[in-house]
């Protein structure tokens, strides 16, 4: 982040915010929220001034100039000690890929496999890589969540889905790393059908992005077609049917392939830094137990550089409906009785690329991760009518599942347990959080309604759409909100949850 006007602003928000905030008299309900209220809020942030909040521009800037300041209107303090307070620094590396030229070789001559049937970025600006061993790897870990095959110094092709391991095996990006880790040379993603591969198409020039501080990654990633991949197997004496088939197996070593290939990468590398946004509402009898909410801000900015009539992806659904609520629930925290433990509020920058914001959190934790007793996650929430039952992401500990459904059912809400909503627990901030062990879930009824939830997903999501209008539905996120007011007071009451 460039410094500007922009840290004198947020300098003079925090010397406003660490002034002793007037407490309103003790409510004995907290007041319903609106959707009229959420409505506001979703509408600045997904507004075109905001250019889809993308992380390391000046959308970013506005976001979390409105954000803060919304924050400290409310009473909330920065966090003690930040080098910019309410601010977490979050250094990241981009790489655009600006050229990319695969050759693979069967005994010296080229199989042909089709250039438009490959996608490439090298690690580096300059990336040249010559005689490489090809092996399949099928999902690359075996049952055990180890890397399956010998991969060092090897091209390694993998899978893109995790199927039929589930939840059991990391999603493609982490499980792209271990094969890094192991020393592979390169890792080529194989696309799961024509219609994920048409959108890895339509990204060819695109940023990647990761945390400055990752372990670096293969010196070459990338994807291949389904067709592109078949071609691959078939002249190198496979079947790609039965690759598949064989690569199900929790034992799957992997298959060297008699094939090599030649890579050649050029990119533009920027290192910058983005923000976490982290508030604290003081405990009123704070114990060393805290209560962590969180929604990620960021969205995908100026998806549509060539479009004369939409660039902008503005992410009113995913995910200024999330920061909405978010900070609806901060607001009667703040002004009904105070709480006993301390509360935080962190929205995260970069989740649309890895939840590298909330990763960063993790690892550099401004509360001790052990003293976090629950992470309520808030993302994608502006799904559902009114009346939508309450699924839970990240279900499974009786306490805490116990607590959710008594204050739905306090709030006359229905809970869904078919379990649908568990295929996406890999896909939030959440699951960054509790692979560091912090019970964290998300609970709500956008992940209810699969209906309503894969409408979106195949329609406005992540593109120029996902706009407000009167057609986005607020009933619903009203509710959570409430709920997740409810879920603060218990979760940081003493006496109703005495902590893990």
């Amino acid at each position: 982040m460039k410094i500007t006007k922009f840290h004198a602003a947020i300098a003079a928000v925090a010397l406003v915010a660490v002034a002793p905030a007037v407490s309103a008299a003790p409510a004995k309900r907290d007041a319903p929220v609106t959707e009229a209220e959420l409505a506001d809020h979703i509408k600045i942030l997904s507004s075109d001034a905001f250019e889809g909040r993308a992380p390391g521009t000046e959308g970013e800037d506005r976001t979390i100039a409105y954000v803060v300041g919304e924050w400290a209107k409310l009473g909330l303090e920065p966090v003690s000690g930040s080098a910019t307070p309410w601010l977490q620094g979050v250094p990241l590396v981009e790489t655009q890929a600006t050229v990319g030229t695969a050759t693979f070789r069967l005994k010296g001559s080229d199989l042909g496999v089709g250039a438009d049937g490959v996608l490439l970025t090298g690690r580096d600006a300059k990336v040249s890589l010559a005689n490489l061993p090809v092996v399949f790897v099928g999902y690359g870990l075996d049952g055990a969540g180890k890397v399956n095959a010998d991969v060092s110094g090897k091209v390694a092709v993998m899978l893109y889905d995790n199927a039929p391991f589930g939840e059991n095996l990391p999603r493609y990006r982490e499980r792209r790393q271990k094969l890094a880790d192991a020393g592979a040379s390169a890792v080529l993603v194989v696309a799961t059908d024509d219609a994920l591969w048409s959108q890895l198409q339509s990204s060819v020039g695109g940023k990647a992005t990761r945390l400055a501080s990752a372990a670096p990654g293969a010196p070459v990633t990338g994807f291949l077609s389904p067709t592109a991949a078949d071609t691959l197997f078939q002249k190198a004496g496979q079947d790609g049917a039965a690759l598949r088939d064989a690569a199900k197996s929790a034992d799957y070593k992997g298959a060297l392939l008699p094939a090599t290939a030649d890579f050649a990468t050029t990119s533009i590398v920027r290192p910058y830094e983005s923000n976490n946004i982290i508030a604290k509402l003081p405990g009123a009898k704070p114990d060393g137990k805290a209560v962590l909410f969180l929604g990620h801000w960021d969205h995908l900015g100026i998806c549509a550089p060539d479009d004369p009539e939409d660039r902008i992806c503005n992410g009113a659904v995913d995910n200024a409906s999330g920061i909405a609520v978010l900070t609806a629930v901060a607001k009667r925290l703040a002004v009904g009785p105070r709480p006993d433990r301390d509360i935080y509020f962190m929205a995260t920058t970069a989740e649309e690329k890895g939840l590298l914001g909330a990763h960063w959190f993790a690892d550099h934790p401004v509360v001790p991760l052990a003293d976090i007793t629950v992470a309520l996650n808030i993302d994608t929430i502006a799904i559902s009518p009114r009346g939508t039952p309450v699924a839970t992401i990240g279900r499974g500990k009786p306490a805490y599942d116990m607590v959710v459904r008594a204050a739905a059912t306090k709030l006359g809400r229905k809970l869904d347990e078919d379990g649908e909503a568990d295929a996406f627990v890999q896909r939030q901030d959440g699951w960054a959080l509790g692979a560091k062990g912090v019970t964290s879930l998300m609970v709500g009824g956008s992940f209810s309604d699969m209906p309503l939830l894969e409408k979106f997903l195949e329609s406005d999501y992540h593109g120029a759409g996902d706009e407000f209008s009167d057609k986005v539905p607020l009933g619903g996120a009203a509710e959570d909100a409430d709920l997740h007011v409810a879920l603060g007071r218990v979760f940081a009451d003493r006496k109703l949850w005495p902590g893990k």
